[in-house]
């Protein structure tokens, strides 16, 4: 049985509600009320400031995501298709698995220097491993007798991939994505608030700095707006889509 459909929004009108009321009566400036930091949003948005440090963060983190996901993918697909490759590279794969995010920032900044290179790499370099990691597990449960029958009917490259490789590595493709989004924007945050001077993490550093809570806030829940909003108007429709495509793909192959 679905649950009604008042389950999917009713949280967060209430987790609004709850958080003014505990604002209201602990009166605090550390604690400010919704309304406060809806005022703050918007002096934010009136200078300009909102804007571009938003943009700057997603371009970031959209770049960021790109290369993370191609190289993870290819990486995976190869350990996942190659015994030798898997013993060679897995050892390395968990090393940097358990290699702190923060080790990995501050290093690339000592060694490149605080540029906008050194930056994109450091969250790249800490979501590979994790692409990796889900798309190998895909690799390895492709089925082997899709494989028999694309080397009979002389599947092309090509042919073999979208018709048999994707379709079956399209859930863990869709899983690593979406944790991928999920960590590289916390990623890109950190890396902004140690070494840059723009972007959403450099406004929270700044806010910080004085104690504003409010802009703080206002900062962050814009830009977990920004993500949510990507997450409901292109993953999953993507998500969707995809899916159809996949049945459509496994029936013709």
């Amino acid at each position: 049985m679905n649950p009604p459909r008042w389950a999917y929004w009713i949280m967060l009108p209430l987790a609004v509600l709850v958080w003014a009321l505990t604002a209201a009566v602990l009166d605090t400036a550390l604690l400010p009320t919704p309304a406060i930091v809806l005022e703050s949003f918007w002096q934010s948005v009136q200078t300009g400031d909102m804007q571009y440090h938003l943009g700057v963060t997603l371009r970031r983190v959209i770049i960021s995501f790109v290369l993370a996901m191609t190289l993870g993918t290819l990486l995976g697909i190869w350990m996942g298709r190659s015994l030798l490759a898997n013993a060679l590279l897995d050892p390395l794969l968990v090393l940097f698995l358990n290699l702190p995010a923060l080790v990995v920032i501050i290093l690339l900044y000592v060694w490149f220097g605080l540029v906008e290179t050194a930056a994109v790499m450091a969250v790249v370099i800490n979501k590979v491993p994790n692409v990796a990691v889900t798309v190998r597990e895909g690799a390895r449960s492709l089925d082997g007798r899709l494989e028999q029958m694309a080397r009979v009917y002389r599947f092309s490259h090509w042919q073999r991939a979208v018709h048999v490789w994707v379709p079956q590595l399209f859930p863990y493709m869709m899983a690593a994505t979406r944790g991928g989004l999920a960590l590289i924007w916390k990623i890109v945050l950190v890396v902004e608030l140690l070494g840059r001077s723009d972007g959403i993490g450099f406004q929270l550093h700044m806010a910080f700095q004085v104690f504003d809570v409010a802009s703080i806030l206002a900062y962050s829940l814009a830009f977990i707006a920004v993500v949510q909003l990507i997450e409901l108007a292109l993953l999953q429709p993507l998500e969707r889509k995809a899916s159809r495509w996949r049945t459509a793909g496994m029936h013709h192959a």
